[in-house]
């Protein structure tokens, strides 16, 4: 919890940063709820780390790094500094699990040597946006970026072959947790509902980071968690 901590600390720190440069501004800043849901890309296997995890397997295993695409839910509370200056703290989830067998070997009776690859993260980030053209308009595109603190899960269960001990087929679990911190930057689009207390957003977020599975029996120590997140969700101003 050490890593969620640093990360809430640092958008406070942000947060504050803000203020000191905009003290007028801060007298009126309005706060707001997101809430959203969408789909999260890990990176394609050109794109990853050498060491990364999955790219090692897919020496050995047959499965598409595309399949471990899956959905996100998001939520985000929001501080708005003047017009176009806004921080936000949130928090996300996403798992998702992938079948896998080995490509070049079968069990003793023809059937496929199968296992079951999966990830959860859970992303606490904290974020800076800059509305270029304020929030008065009707479409009120912006950017921006920041750090996100990710808590992540990541197991290997199923079938296994032993390659020192003649090829023998066993049954194991191989699970590693952590925390790992990354940058983030985004962009999007805000689009107001008849007034400035509803609104519609749709976002592009990427984030960059590494974890570290240490030496928990899988073929490699590292696994590439940056990816592309897209979401769109509903904003309530207060």
């Amino acid at each position: 919890m050490t890593v969620v901590k640093r990360a809430i600390t640092m958008s406070l720190l942000m947060a504050g940063a803000i203020v000191g440069m905009a003290t007028p501004a801060a007298a009126q800043a309005v706060h707001s709820l997101h809430l959203g849901a969408g789909l999260f890309v890990p990176r394609s296997y050109d794109a990853r780390a050498a060491d990364d995890v999955w790219v090692e397997n897919q020496n050995t295993l047959s499965f598409d790094i595309k399949d471990f695409r899956g959905a996100t839910a998001t939520g985000e509370w929001t501080v708005t500094f003047g017009d176009r200056v806004e921080v936000g703290l949130g928090a996300g989830f996403y798992q998702r699990t992938v079948p896998s067998f080995y490509a070049d070997y079968v069990n003793i009776n023809g059937a496929e040597i199968e296992q079951d690859l999966k990830l959860r993260v859970i992303p606490v980030s904290a974020v800076v946006r800059f509305l270029p053209f304020g929030t008065a308009g009707r479409v009120q595109p912006y950017i921006g970026g920041g750090v996100s603190a990710l808590q992540w899960r990541y197991s290997e269960t199923g079938e296994f072959v032993d390659f020192f001990d003649g090829f023998a087929v066993f049954r194991d679990r191989y699970v590693a947790t952590g925390n790992a911190i990354g940058g983030v930057a985004l962009a999007g689009l805000r689009l107001p509902l008849g007034g400035d207390i509803y609104a519609l957003n749709t976002e592009f977020r990427y984030q960059f980071a590494t974890g570290d599975l240490k030496d928990n029996g899988f073929l490699t120590e590292k696994i590439d968690l940056s990816g592309l997140n897209f979401t769109v969700g509903f904003q309530i101003r207060f």
